[in-house]
């Protein structure tokens, strides 16, 4: 990822974000129904490497599968890119987990920017105190070998209604995760810094008591004009 774009995005918001690939058509691309186990951390940034889930079998998914090294889920935690977010598919299914806090504290130490999962993570109040942004639905205490078998990594997923694939940019904050199609996230990110100094203009105004009518948006020539003095003043 250009350094640039990562650094752009490390300062906007999802919802910014889904403001400006709305305008080209895309409108599914916040994967659903997950949220942060610690809000407080900065934002998630990274390529997507992803790992897919398929409903288990009972015959082929016993707990002695992870006596392989090459097992497909412990093989993704040690191939996940330094500075990627480990995307997985979980069938929006949490009532098994998708990984636990050792394998997510493995992730951390190996200089992963993130991990999100549209489904539940085991040992969840261990990971919500590491310094690492993580994402899921719901805490989920059974191990992903009850209803999940690993079988594919860094291909083409779906995680949580959106479409993901490898490569593909991932921003993270304290509502959720938005997934940025590889091949326009500079421009996304350089509009994305655009907006949130508009709207951080208008907030201000509002908060001084301003109507929103001319404001936001800005179909009043003095809107536009006390935005360039307040840029400008600001040095943004």
């Amino acid at each position: 990822m250009n350094p640039k774009t990562r650094e752009q995005l490390m300062k906007v918001s999802t919802a910014t974000l889904c403001t400006a690939l709305f305008k080209r058509g895309l409108r599914n691309q916040f994967i659903q129904d997950v949220r942060p186990l610690n809000a407080g951390l900065p934002n998630m940034v990274g390529e997507a490497f992803t790992l897919r889930y398929i409903p288990a079998r009972e015959d082929l998914n016993p707990i002695s599968v992870f006596l392989d090294r090459q097992h497909p889920q412990r093989q993704a935690v040690e191939q996940c890119p330094e500075g990627a977010v480990m995307v997985i598919d979980s069938r929006k299914d949490a009532r098994a987990a998708s990984a636990g806090g050792i394998l997510v504290t493995r992730l951390m130490k190996r200089g992963v920017a993130g991990v999100v999962t549209d489904g539940g993570f085991r040992d969840s109040p261990d990971i919500a105190k590491l310094p690492f942004p993580a994402y899921h639905t719901r805490p989920s205490a059974p191990t992903n070998l009850t209803l999940h078998q690993a079988i594919d990594i860094n291909v083409p997923i779906g995680c949580g209604d959106a479409p993901v694939w490898p490569g593909d940019v991932i921003v993270g904050d304290a509502e959720g995760v938005i997934v940025i199609p590889a091949g326009i996230a500079d421009e996304i990110a350089a509009e994305a810094i655009e907006m949130t100094a508009f709207e951080d203009f208008v907030q201000e105004k509002v908060l001084e008591g301003r109507s929103i009518l001319g404001l936001y948006p800005p179909t009043e020539e003095q809107s536009r004009i006390d935005f360039a003095a307040w840029r400008e003043a600001k040095g943004r």
